[in-house]
């Protein structure tokens, strides 16, 4: 149901989830464990974050000196220009400063900056924030918003969920670093994937599993059972498959993935599929099927099909990717493309009735006598070691 909230906001464009200040603190913790330099002298831009409403800006804020950070810049997008939001009422935090204009803060966006101590107080932190008006609504799209990209080193923010591809591209054609958070499907992207197979982008170190709970707006239209309203009337709902995207190195990425021998195969009863049995061979693919991550065997030097799942453990010293199972075939890897007659037969041989098996969509294999289409997997081969 979570995860219909999210197809129900994208649909909408409905993308105000507000992350919670804990997940942002452990991941960027993940790169300090890795780097404690990571983002010493860097300017960091948040360019969907205003700091009245994103734990981002004021995460950042916070631990401007620990991190040793050169400068932050933040933006907000103007009310007017969102088609649902929760920020419909200026706060006391705008509404007192001597800039507050009651037409500009309804059509422009924000921009706060944060690069010295201005209260004299001899600390850098959130109360030496200073704030003024875009010209613009603050779209990072835009020229002025691309023009603080372009003077920024790091990205940091949970963009438009119904604007991840773009802005990714956006992040990239500027050739930045970024950490940034999205649907787990964005794997799947040829876009996003392009970048994971040639080592430019992978996931984060702090989420692998689960999900995550985000803050949203009382105007989102929710019926989710994972709902949840706390004492101060906010409204949280929990998502499945978020993801840290980055290129920002961090340790978890260098763990090298335990193998399963064939004694490991005895002992997972669990693994039904392969137990006892041995690994399947896709009927379309050069390629054998490997439903677990744990599942990967330690003697096989041929490819492999396994979950998306996999990258949260991918380690690019121990394997390489070499594709995906897809329709189109950008990776030139199908050895098998399915006539239209062939999908329909294979519809009505395992459901019983009329339809489309859409089996060049992924991986096939034959189980007690029928065609069966695995879930989306990535090929991948193990690298060979001296």
């Amino acid at each position: 149901m979570a995860n219909d909230n999210l197809s129900n906001a994208k649909t909408a464009k409905n993308d105000e989830f507000y992350t919670q200040f804990s997940d942002i603190q452990k991941e960027m913790e993940a790169y300090l464990e890795y780097d404690p330099n990571a983002f010493r002298g860097k300017t960091v831009l948040l360019p969907c974050d205003d700091p009245e409403w994103s734990n981002f800006t004021k995460y950042f804020a916070q631990n401007f000196e620990v991190l040793g950070l050169k400068k932050i810049i933040s933006t907000s997008y103007a009310p007017d220009s969102r088609e649902i939001n929760m920020l419909s009422q200026p706060t006391l935090f705008e509404l007192e400063s001597p800039q507050f204009d009651e037409t500009k803060t309804r059509s422009r966006g924000k921009i706060f900056t944060l690069d010295r101590d201005t209260n004299g107080d001899m600390r850098i932190n959130v109360n030496d924030l200073q704030w003024e008006y875009l010209e613009g609504d603050g779209d990072f799209r835009s020229l002025e918003i691309c023009k603080l990209r372009d003077e920024a080193d790091i990205i940091v923010t949970n963009p438009p969920f119904s604007l991840f591809r773009e802005f990714l591209a956006w992040i990239f054609e500027a050739k930045k670093k970024c950490v940034i958070l999205g649907n787990m499907n964005a794997i799947t992207y040829k876009e996003t994937f392009k970048l994971i197979m040639s080592d430019e982008l992978w996931l984060g170190s702090s989420i692998h599993a689960g999900d995550r709970e985000f803050e949203v707006p009382s105007t989102l239209d929710t019926h989710s059972k994972s709902l949840r309203i706390d004492e101060d009337g906010k409204r949280f709902i929990r998502v499945d498959g978020i993801r840290w995207f980055t290129n920002l190195d961090h340790g978890r990425r260098h763990e090298a993935l335990p193998l399963m021998t064939e004694a490991d195969n005895v002992r997972h009863s669990k693994h039904k599929e392969i137990n006892g049995v041995g690994y399947q061979r896709y009927e379309n693919y050069d390629a054998i099927e490997v439903p677990f991550t744990n599942a990967i065997p330690c003697d096989f030097e041929g490819v492999m099909g396994v979950p998306i799942s996999f990258l949260s453990k991918y380690n690019p010293d121990q394997f390489e990717i070499v594709g995906m199972c897809e329709n189109q075939d950008l990776y030139k890897l199908k050895t098998k493309t399915y006539a239209s007659k062939e999908c329909k037969d294979a519809y009505q041989a395992k459901f019983g009735k009329p339809g489309t098996y859409d089996l060049n969509a992924s991986g096939v294999v034959l189980r007690d006598g029928l065609l069966e289409k695995v879930y989306q997997r990535i090929l991948i081969k193990a690298r060979k070691t001296e």
